[in-house]
């Protein structure tokens, strides 16, 4: 029986919703996925999109600051680090047009190209979303992870989550981490949308099989 050319897309853009939902858990929600673990003065903090190891309650948006504690400066306080925390509300609108594409990829899967072609639409618009907050994501991460190191009270540690992609560069005196790369969700997810948008495209010009009533008609 031969496969629908709807069926390499739905797969990968079932495997980028899954990505995304784990990534959404990170942080307060699911402390083993973090984009971002810090340990200042003793006390482990997991970063994730809806908040931080001890915050209690999911929320859109929050203080860095609030979760290290108090620094030196005011350097993890300000209003640009909390606007950034505000987009990451972008993960789970990601996920919902995933979630999305993967129902039309159903029906694709059912040998309709109009499935197809909708779910290549709702693949690249979920492509577009995850590239952007993966963009923020480490922009955001980064500049927390460089602060704390910097300003944070002796013996402040900071690294990237498994949330996050981590690349990492050799200098003439060490490694910056024990790593020089470990893919991470929300990439992986990038990628998988980007598979799945392009095999849906490729998939809605193949040939469709015709139902058996139509054959029969003819």
């Amino acid at each position: 029986m031969p496969s629908s050319p709807a069926l390499p897309g739905l797969f990968c853009c079932f495997a980028a919703f899954v990505l995304l939902v784990f990534a959404c858990v990170s942080g307060n929600v699911w402390d083993k996925i973090s984009f971002l673990d810090a340990q200042i003065n003793g006390r482990v903090i997991h970063f994730g999109v809806f908040g931080y190891t001890g915050i209690g309650r999911a929320t859109v948006g929050y203080r860095v600051q609030d979760a290290v504690g108090s620094f030196p400066d005011n350097t993890l306080g300000t209003q640009a680090l909390k606007a950034l925390t505000y987009v990451l509300i972008l993960h789970p609108i990601a996920a919902f047009f995933a979630l999305v594409a993967c129902l039309f990829g159903f029906c694709g899967a059912g040998f309709s190209r109009i499935g197809t072609i909708l779910m290549s639409l709702c693949a690249a618009l979920a492509t577009l979303i995850t590239l952007v907050v993966w963009v923020i994501d480490m922009s955001l991460w980064g500049i927390v992870r460089n602060r704390i190191r910097g300003h944070g009270p002796p013996g402040s540690t900071a690294n990237y989550g498994n949330a996050n992609c981590k690349f990492f560069c050799r200098t003439p005196r060490n490694y910056f981490d024990s790593q020089t790369f470990a893919s991470g969700l929300v990439l992986g997810a990038v990628v998988a949308l980007l598979l799945g948008f392009c095999t849906a495209a490729f998939g809605s010009c193949l040939p469709f099989r015709r139902r058996r009533t139509d054959v029969e008609r003819v």
